[in-house]
């Protein structure tokens, strides 16, 4: 996608959480006495920011809505949350429920998680109360500046170490293997924006939730100044320690037996052409019709060198090009695609696809490489006649589509993506419908499937799905009426 459907209304609950704006604590139900325990625990700590959380178990009377604080002693400061309303005041911390996690039955539990920033000490909190009634509080086994111990969990295995033979992705056993799952949509905006890492939970339970739709890859779109570290972007949230967030991230996803995408959704460079989406700036704050030479080309180096060694991990070149929308003549759209250069329409130095695979390659790196179309990754027609050339012989074609977009009938597939299925294979990185049902995708996935081809669902985000394709309503993986097709039909494959 262009950019993330709850884009503004993330920007207003960030700058309420930034701002320290207090939330009014909700009354236990009436004639109870709230009787709990709290599990306080950090799940990964770097200089001057760590991410934790708190697992909230009650053993008294069922509670219909919930307020849980705690002070921090340390000058700790929360600067983003999930599974609940965070807001901070002074020390003290409150968390409020959401409107789907509010009611903790007698012996029920929730989690929820925060990221926050820190200096001089980072003691954890000893006291919590809920609903004003004082908890029995567990802190950290392992203390604070314990590094993030997830427990192993899933019965799979390591995930395949995918490459191209023919027309098909096979394992390294030669076993043919499709790619089959959703994208993770966060890493490539949230960093720029300055709130953290990722849009939401990605620990070892809410990983756990995606495995449980018998999903088996994941796509996790990045930003290019954040993993640079470029100057613009909060410290804290970029350089070493971005590129740290997405490696945990990654190795939490290949333990249970998850094939991770890292792909490149965000650049640098001015555009004021054809379907601009920020024409005031040249930031990595939304989606380019082509990657820039001046900082892509870097990118992918650093990427390809710190993930060469685990050929399980695939690379996605550029989420979805667009020079088509800078000018109406196709033949120069697919050269500049694949050439980069001066290209017509476009403001920057473009780096063809060509140069970003002579990136990869440099470094030694033999992953799977995915490499996308033209119209938003939608328009495949002239692919295969302008297709990079790759010395590893390892790549293959990714395609996008919607239920919006000038491809999405079978008759266009059968003229567009045919032809290219029959050299290589295809994965549609993101399938998805604007219309909060799946009427599309599971004509999308039947096509797909007929063909041996793999696809993702865009996104596994908890935003609304009818301004925009989300396919859950929570992180422990509720499907959204969009969300329901995609997982019945991969438990139905399984």
């Amino acid at each position: 996608m262009r950019a993330p459907p709850r884009l503004c209304a993330l920007l207003a609950a960030a700058a309420l959480a930034v701002a320290g704006t207090a939330l009014v604590p909700q009354a236990a139900a009436s004639g109870t006495a709230a009787t709990c325990t709290v599990e306080y625990s950090t799940t990964g700590q770097w200089d001057g920011g760590f991410q934790g959380g708190v697992t909230l178990t009650n053993s008294g009377s069922p509670v219909e809505n919930w307020s849980l604080t705690f002070d921090f002693t340390g000058g700790q400061q929360v600067t983003q949350g999930w599974n609940g309303k965070w807001s901070q005041s002074g020390r003290t911390v409150t968390v409020v429920n959401e409107s789907w996690n509010g009611r903790i039955p007698t012996g029920g539990s929730l989690s929820a998680g925060f990221t926050a920033s820190w200096s001089g000490s980072n003691p954890a909190p000893t006291a919590f109360k809920l609903n004003g009634a004082t908890c029995d509080g567990q802190p950290d086994p392992g203390g604070p500046t314990d590094p993030p111990t997830d427990p192993p969990t899933d019965p799979a295995g390591a995930p395949p170490k995918l490459h191209v033979s023919g027309n098909k992705l096979v394992d390294q056993n030669g076993a043919t293997r499709r790619m089959l799952g959703v994208n993770r949509s966060g890493g490539e905006f949230m960093c720029v924006q300055g709130y953290g890492f990722f849009d939401g939970p990605v620990d070892d339970a809410s990983v756990k939730a995606i495995a449980d739709w018998k999903v088996n890859t994941v796509r996790v779109p990045l930003n290019e100044e954040c993993w640079l570290g470029l100057s613009h972007v909060k410290p804290e949230y970029a350089g070493a320690r971005y590129i740290s967030a997405v490696k945990e991230y990654v190795a939490r996803l290949e333990a249970h037996g998850i094939t991770p995408v890292v792909e490149l959704h965000w650049t640098n460079g001015k555009y004021t052409g054809g379907d601009s989406h920020c024409p005031d700036t040249e930031y990595a704050t939304c989606q380019k019709p082509m990657p820039d030479a001046k900082y892509t080309p870097a990118f992918w180096s650093s990427v390809a060198e710190t993930f060469k060694s685990d050929p399980a991990v695939v690379f996605d070149l550029f989420n979805e090009p667009f020079p088509d929308r800078a000018t109406t003549d196709l033949t120069a759209a697919w050269t500049c695609w694949r050439d980069g250069g001066s290209c017509p329409g476009i403001d920057f130095q473009v780096a063809g696809m060509q140069s970003l695979v002579t990136a990869v390659r440099a470094t030694g790196a033999q992953n799977l490489v995915l490499v996308p179309g033209l119209a938003y990754a939608n328009d495949m027609r002239q692919w295969l006649q302008y297709r990079p050339s790759d010395p590893a012989g390892n790549l293959a074609a990714a395609w996008h589509t919607y239920n919006f977009n000038t491809c999405s009938s079978e008759s266009c597939w059968n003229e567009q993506l045919a032809p290219v299925l029959a050299q290589v294979p295809l994965v549609a990185g993101e399938i998805g419908e604007n219309t909060c049902a799946h009427g599309y995708i599971d004509r999308v996935m039947a096509w797909l499937d007929g063909r041996g081809a793999s696809y993702l669902g865009w996104t596994w985000n908890t935003w609304d799905c009818s301004s925009g394709p989300s396919l859950i309503s929570d992180y422990n993986g509720t499907p959204t009426n969009f969300g329901v097709g995609l997982r019945d039909h991969l438990k139905g494959l399984s």
